[in-house]
């Protein structure tokens, strides 16, 4: 399967989770209390970051492919990051980047 991904920087968190819950219909699958959230549907990864200086802001696009393999970062043309990776992969790198706190739902 072949998931786009958006990330996304957010004032608040938990306010962000309430609503985008709401928008997609689901609850996130993994949570760090106060840094990130990643919510998967059938055709979209979608992750948000704790960021209130940059509320509002993209912080970067790309694709969760089952075919990939690690996790990769290229720059388009407009300077905007790409990333690919696969979904074990990403769930690998949460704990990496964000520290042991993280909620997995499910």
């Amino acid at each position: 399967m072949r998931r786009f991904h958006i990330a996304l920087a957010v004032a608040d968190l938990q306010d962000s989770i309430a609503d985008y819950s709401r928008r997609l219909g689901v609850e996130p699958t993994a949570v760090v209390p106060r840094k990130y959230a990643l919510f998967r549907t059938d055709q979209l990864n979608f992750s948000i970051n704790q960021m209130p200086e940059r509320a509002g802001q993209l912080r970067h696009l790309g694709f969760e492919d089952d075919a990939a393999s690690g996790f990769s970062s290229t720059h388009d043309v407009n300077g905007i990051e790409w990333e690919l990776f696969s979904p074990a992969d990403q769930d690998a790198k949460i704990p990496e980047v964000y520290g042991k706190e993280v909620i997995r739902a499910g």
